[in-house]
């Protein structure tokens, strides 16, 4: 596997990670237990692979992290559905709440995917404080096809329109922690291509419209993975 792509990753000045090494265990349902070694620490995953498609997605949660994300656990359901279409990496931060180590963990897991030999667009995908984490890491990688932010905090967004990629934002309208004005204001402000789609009766959560946006997804992801061509493919 060769991480030389993006294996060390520089989004401040003052931080810089590096993978050392990764280990891999297969689980009966075919995903793949990861772990990441980097110079800052290890980082945890679940990889869903696909050995037929060039093209991935990176799913992280908010500022606990975990790997089960919002709407009723949707990540393991959403990249099991898209298997035949991309990998799936769902990630847990080294240091959750941390929002430029959880940048930097996204990064590499970037870097993880492209060493595994996905070779065309990646997709991001993150939840609550995961939304912001996301809109960052897309801003600061080349290898990123486009980002959905779900329930996004405005907090790390400042920059958004220095994104230059599509972005998807969801929002419940009930949200009693992070008020759908956060998706607004980030829309308002992020430059084209982009997208904003409310749910009425949606909380924070998003269980309320989970099967929606699990459609939403499994439609949204795949299209915009396919925009970027596969890296020494004509």
């Amino acid at each position: 596997m060769d991480f030389s792509d993006e294996a060390s990753v520089t989004p401040d000045a003052d931080l810089e990670l590096t993978i050392t090494q990764v280990a891999a265990h297969p689980e009966p349902d075919g995903n793949l237990r990861v772990m990441i070694g980097t110079s800052r620490g290890e980082i945890r995953g679940i990889l869903h692979p696909c050995a037929t498609a060039p093209a991935a997605a990176i799913y992280v949660g908010g500022a606990m992290g975990g790997f089960e994300g919002p709407a009723r656990d949707l990540y393991g359901r959403l990249a099991d559905r898209l298997r035949p279409f991309m990998s799936g990496l769902r990630m847990h931060y080294r240091r959750p709440g941390d929002l430029e180590e959880c940048v930097l963990d996204v990064l590499a897991g970037v870097s993880f995917l492209r060493g595994m030999g996905a070779t065309g667009g990646i997709a991001l995908v993150g939840h609550s404080f995961g939304g912001a984490v996301v809109i960052k890491a897309g801003e600061l990688s080349p290898s990123v096809a486009g980002v959905a932010a779900l329930s996004p905090q405005l907090h790390g967004t400042r920059t958004v329109e220095a994104l230059g990629k599509p972005l998807l934002l969801v929002h419940g309208m009930r949200d009693g922690v992070l008020d759908h004005a956060a998706s607004e204001d980030i829309h308002a402000r992020a430059l084209e291509p982009k997208r904003l789609v409310l749910y009425a009766e949606a909380d924070h959560s998003l269980n309320q419209a989970a099967a929606d946006l699990e459609e939403l997804l499994a439609v949204w992801l795949p299209e915009i993975v396919a925009t970027r061509p596969a890296i020494g493919l004509n």
